[in-house]
Parts: C-alpha cells; sequence; structure tokens
C-alpha cells in the first residue's frame, strides 16, 4: 500500500516496490500535472487534465439567464486519466488509515480480509454516488415525470454536476482495474471483480456516449442505494456473523431495483424514444436513435438483469443451505446423549452389569454367609 512504513525496503522497480509505493508514485504525478498551472505554457494543457471540459453557455427564454452546459468530446479522456489518479490516492488513503485499522482489530481470515477490504471500497464510493446522484435529480426534477427521460431527444448538453458525475464514475470504474494488482487481489477473485468492473465500465460509458445521462442516472442512484447496503450489511456481518437483518432487506430491494430497471428501460427504448420527433443517425448531432442502438441497448441492460438475478438466486441458495446446515447441527449438539452401555467384568462370574457390593446372589455374599 502507498503511505505505509516499511523497515525493509524492496529492490527498487519490483512488483513488491510498486505495490508498497504505488500510491506515493500516482501521487508524484498528479502534482506534475497540478504545477504545471503555474507555467502559462504548460496551463492550457494541464487545464484540459484538472477542469471539465466543452462548455456551452444558453440563455434561457423565459428567465433571460445565462446557463453553462456542457457536452463531451475527446478531451474528456484527460480529464478521466487525472480522477482515475485522484481515485488511486483516495483508494490508498482509505485503506491505510481505516481499513487497515479495523483489520487488525477483527483478526479475519485471508479470505474474509480481502472480502471485507473490498466491501469497505466499495461501501464508501456507493455512499459518496448515491448522496450526490440523489443531489442532481433533486435539482433537475428527473424523478417527477418519467417523460423527461426521452423528451427533447438527443440530450447533447448536461449541467456541470451531471457531466462531473460521469467523469468521476469512469475514472473510478477504471481505477479499479490497476487496483488487482495493487492490492494483490486473490486470482479466484479476480474474475468476478472483472466482471462487475467491466459491465459498470461499459454501461455508464455507453449511457454517456449515446446521450443517455438522464436515463444512466436514474437507473444508478437506485442500484447503488441497493449495492451499498448489501456490502454494509457484509461489514456487520464480518464484525458479528449474528447481524444478518441487512441482507434480508437487500434481498427485497435487490428484486424492486431490477423490476425498476426493467421498466424504465423498455419504457424509455421501447415506447419513449420511438415516439421523439428527431429519429435517424447523426455523430454531429448527438443522435442515436435508431432501432438498432435502442435494441441493442435494451438487451445489454436487460441482459445484465437477467445475469444479477442468477447471481442472486445461487446466493440466497448457497445461504439457505448453510442455514439448513447449521440449524441441523444445532438439533444434533441439542438432543440429550444416550446412555452408556454397562460394563461387563471379565473376573468375579459376573455375566452383566457391575457387581454391587450389597448383593446378596454375589460370590462375596454367600461366602460371607457360609461362614
Amino acid at each position: 500500500m502507498g503511505f505505509r512504513k516499511k523497515n525493509k525496503s524492496p529492490p527498487a522497480l519490483s512488483h513488491e516496490f510498486v505495490i508498497q509505493n504505488h500510491a506515493d508514485m500516482v501521487s508524484c504525478l498528479a502534482m506534475i500535472i497540478l504545477l504545471g498551472l503555474m507555467f502559462e505554457v504548460t496551463a492550457k494543457f494541464a487545464i484540459m487534465f484538472i477542469t471539465v471540459q466543452y462548455n456551452v453557455t444558453q440563455v434561457l427564454d423565459e428567465k433571460k439567464d445565462q446557463v453553462n452546459l456542457y457536452h463531451y468530446g475527446p478531451k474528456d479522456v484527460a480529464t478521466v486519466f487525472f480522477y482515475l489518479l485522484i481515485a488511486v490516492i483516495l483508494h490508498a488513503l482509505i485503506q491505510e488509515y481505516i481499513l487497515d485499522k479495523i483489520n487488525r482489530r477483527l483478526h479475519l481470515s485471508k479470505t474474509k480480509h480481502s472480502k471485507f477490504n473490498e466491501s469497505g471500497q466499495l461501501a464508501a464510493f456507493y455512499l459518496f454516488s448515491f448522496i450526490w446522484g440523489c443531489s442532481i435529480l433533486t435539482a433537475e426534477d428527473f424523478a417527477k415525470n418519467p417523460t423527461f427521460l426521452w423528451e427533447g431527444y438527443p440530450h447533447t448538453h448536461m449541467v456541470f454536476q451531471a457531466k462531473f458525475f460521469y467523469i468521476c464514475q469512469i475514472a473510478y470504474w477504471l481505477h479499479a482495474l490497476p487496483e488487482l494488482y495493487f492490492q494483490k487481489v486473490r486470482k479466484e477473485d479476480i474474475p468476478r471483480q472483472l466482471y462487475y468492473i467491466c459491465l459498470y465500465v461499459v454501461h455508464i460509458t455507453g449511457a454517456y456516449v449515446l446521450n443517455l445521462h438522464r436515463l444512466g442516472l436514474m437507473l444508478l442512484v437506485p442500484h447503488y442505494l441497493v449495492e451499498l447496503l448489501f456490502h454494509a450489511s457484509r461489514l456487520f456481518y464480518f464484525s458479528d456473523e449474528n447481524k444478518q437483518k441487512g441482507f434480508t432487506l437487500w434481498a427485497l430491494l435487490f428484486v424492486i431495483a431490477r423490476l425498476l430497471t426493467l421498466t424504465l428501460s423498455v419504457l424509455t427504448f421501447g415506447f419513449g424514444l420511438p415516439r421523439t420527433e428527431k429519429q435517424g443517425f447523426s455523430l454531429v448531432e448527438g443522435n442515436f436513435n435508431v432501432l438498432t442502438i435502442r435494441m441493442t441497448c435494451l438487451a445489454a441492460i436487460c441482459l445484465t438483469q437477467a445475469w444479477m438475478m442468477w447471481k442472486f438466486i445461487n446466493f440466497q441458495l448457497k445461504k439457505w443451505r448453510e442455514h439448513s446446515l447449521n440449524q441441523a447441527s444445532k438439533k444434533k449438539t441439542a438432543s440429550p446423549k444416550s446412555k452408556p452401555y454397562k460394563r461387563e467384568l471379565t473376573r468375579g462370574g459376573a455375566a452383566n452389569g457391575i457387581v454391587k457390593p450389597d448383593d446378596k446372589t454375589s460370590p462375596q455374599a454367600r461366602k460371607a454367609k457360609n461362614s
């Protein structure tokens, strides 16, 4: 991890050296970009990395107020790269000063340690993104009228908060790819994490490039709420295995979120966009309202929701089997113990049981009686 003090430093530029000091290296690169603002020659290039590009000023007819709106372009790649660096630094800070300290107190196994770190990082990101997304939806009144998702398409312009939100989302999920190496993720966990990281990158970038940022924002906010609840519940579970009530609420909200996602997607691609005024394909205008793209987007969303439901069902079945096994083991331990068999004596002529001293039929009693 970055920011750690090590007694033994590994060889320079070795794998262990890069893993331990990756946050320091990334911080230096970010500082170089920031220092570019101080010089006139490099300032125009540094601004391209730091600030949001492609702003357009529009005047509202009713209020006659000037509004700064933004659209996307090639320079956004540089902005995404800079905030990818910031995401790596924040990731290392959370890991070093929060998660590692909690891990030392809990004394978790290697498997639980890896899952705890994953849930801790994602819970922090989901919480921040959920609050930010809700503020954008509230400010733009997206949730009041569902037709706002497709009316006036193509939505080539967006407010600053919406564009910066998408820039940060893409940067965060792209930063998760090198973090698989930096965090020494176990080989058996890499495919699972790669699946959902790539799905996030493809879906969020697709909504951004296809000018479907309104729909993307409406789908991301409830999804992030459900994922936040899951990872928060898993964190509580690792601290105390009896705390499992959060998983029940998560299971209910998970199904509701999947139904909401499918409903909004079908309404937008199946009924809303086909009825808008502007139809056709135009890269200049940012119009992608053709049947092929609409059906491709809808199919991608439906397949993703089906895959998530399949994983959800398998997860619930696994939990149910574990619960059944635990209940069966508890019943076995709670059942009364069977009475032990009496020992057979090989000496004294007793065939069954232990011979009691006061037993009158015993050899000792008969000998005393005859004497």
